[in-house]
């Protein structure tokens, strides 16, 4: 069987990552699709995206991940960054009780913009500061219970966990949309090697894709 050419994809779907700024949200980005870490952090203003492809039962799962990049700060993030996603990040800070707080905003938001069907995972960031904690682990997985998500602590600095967090929320996706798919067979299918873009209406915003560490 004929490998597929690193632009062909079966699937490629849009997940954004949202949560306070400073939780880890581009080393999370650039540790999963590059494996990178930047140490000194800094807000980008505007919309960062990167792409990696994944396999999932012996699909190719490409996953176009944004980034708020800033624009939390200013609580200005619209309509368009989230059209289109079927997945997101909600992501905080373990050793910030504040940014956990917050989630509850941020997940108000997502439901607010977001579509109804999206996939949502809670992220505790940062986990290789133990030492320094503020969120207890049960707190966060009995509120992700409440509110149907799923849940997982990373650390994008130690690697921790980043690619299991990426591909389970990637592989839960797929099996929604293979399964809406074979419901709906009789609908036109994409044509050679352009696989299914589950990613939408983008166009209205300006993405630029993720670089580390730049400028």
């Amino acid at each position: 069987m004929a490998h597929k050419a690193d632009d062909e994809y079966d699937y490629l779907f849009k997940v954004v990552l949202i949560g306070d700024s400073g939780v880890g949200k581009s080393n999370l980005l650039s540790r999963f699709t590059r494996n990178e870490f930047c140490l000194e952090s800094k807000s980008t203003i505007g919309v960062e995206f990167a792409t990696r492809s994944i396999q999932v039962d012996g699909k190719t799962i490409k996953a176009q991940i944004w980034d708020t990049a800033g624009q939390e700060r200013y609580r200005a993030i619209t309509s368009a960054y989230y059209r289109g996603a079927v997945g997101a990040l909600l992501v905080y800070d373990i050793t910030k009780h504040v940014t956990y707080e917050n989630v509850e905003r941020w997940l108000k938001e997502l439901r607010d913009h977001a579509d109804s069907n999206i996939v949502i995972m809670l992220v505790g960031n940062k986990s290789d500061l133990k030492h320094l904690r503020g969120v207890p682990t049960d707190d966060a997985q009995a509120f992700s219970e409440k509110e149907g998500l799923s849940f997982i602590e990373t650390s994008a600095l130690e690697s921790t966990n980043v690619e299991k967090a990426f591909q389970r929320i990637l592989t839960e996706i797929y099996r929604i949309v293979s399964k809406k798919a074979l419901a709906s067979e009789e609908s036109p299918t994409a044509g050679p090697g352009e696989g299914t873009t589950i990613v939408m209406d983008t166009d209205s915003a300006t993405p630029q894709r993720s670089t580390c560490c730049s400028g």
